[in-house]
């Protein structure tokens, strides 16, 4: 199996908000063009940080063309995913013409299927395209986690199920994951707080979080394990290390966007049914910058 280029420091994009709550493209064109002049090496649109189930499909539509214009050539992975198989299918006739690396699904949320609902789901979404799947297992927000089994066995039976994004926060269940995966399957770390300890294990990279904010210092921690640098990787792990756990302080996005509104790269609206940031999380975010850039 040849690996996908989808490897290193992927960031999970917000999507900004005018004060009226329409999506900002002009914002968004210059959040893309800050990613790649950060090195960043993929971009994940439309995923659970963009607030996905609050956009149309038209507002999808243009955000990926947005996207696509100005990522200068990086890979994009969109994530396509939902709770219903025709609808995340919709999702896919939507974006795939438009040109994509690979797709980002997430296990479905609220069902709560069993492993067998799990399996069956992700085979039939990988029948109706050509593109390589990435699975987005995130038990924190769906209700349901993946297990390794389940895992390798779609890894080893469906051709274009080529990695996952795993944000179980479970060591355990990744490194069985990355002792059993078949090779050139690309295991990513979902939390950016523990990307050091999977990519020592043998992860492939991060879809951040945390890289909408730093995406220069983030990209350098990943590179460093990638090249095997463990003591500069694990400098820059514990440098940014607040960030991490800041970004998480309210439901993400609400605190990567206060960030980016108090850096002047975006608004801070967000859609319901998500709030505004706690003035303690905005407060928080501007003492976690100012100790990360000091």
């Amino acid at each position: 199996m040849k690996p996908l280029v989808l490897q290193g420091c992927g960031t999970a994009l917000v999507t900004p908000f005018t004060p009226d709550g329409a999506v900002d493209y002009e914002a968004y064109a210059s959040l893309v063009d800050r990613q790649v002049a950060a090195g960043v090496h993929f971009l994940v649109p439309l995923a659970t940080t963009g607030e996905t189930p609050t956009l149309s499909a038209g507002e999808k539509t243009a955000i990926y063309q947005v996207v696509k214009e100005h990522a200068k050539g990086l890979p994009l992975m969109p994530g396509v995913g939902v709770n219903s198989l025709p609808d995340t299918l919709g999702n896919i006739r939507l974006l795939e013409p438009l040109g994509a690396d690979a797709l980002l699904v997430v296990v479905p949320y609220y069902n709560k299927p069993t492993q067998q609902g799990q399996y069956e789901y992700f085979k039939a979404v990988a029948a109706e395209t050509s593109l390589p799947i990435i699975i987005y297992n995130v038990p924190g927000r769906t209700g349901a986690n993946m297990l390794p089994d389940t895992v390798i066995r779609l890894a080893e039976e469906v051709p274009n199920i080529r990695g996952i994004k795993e944000a179980s926060g479970k060591y355990d269940q990744v490194s069985e994951i990355l002792r059993r995966a078949p090779e050139g399957f690309t295991v990513l770390s979902g939390d950016d707080d523990m990307t050091l300890a999977f990519m020592a294990t043998g992860a492939h990279g991060v879809i951040s979080v945390a890289s909408n904010i730093a995406p220069a210092e983030v990209t350098q921690m990943v590179e460093a394990l990638q090249r095997g640098e463990l003591e500069k990787a694990r400098t820059l792990h514990h440098r940014l290390f607040p960030l991490f756990k800041a970004c998480f302080a309210e439901t993400s996005p609400i605190p990567a966007k206060a960030a980016l509104a108090q850096l002047g790269l975006c608004g801070d609206t967000v859609r319901l049914p998500l709030a505004a940031a706690s003035d303690s999380t905005r407060a928080l975010m501007h003492k976690v910058m100012e100790e990360l850039w000091k």
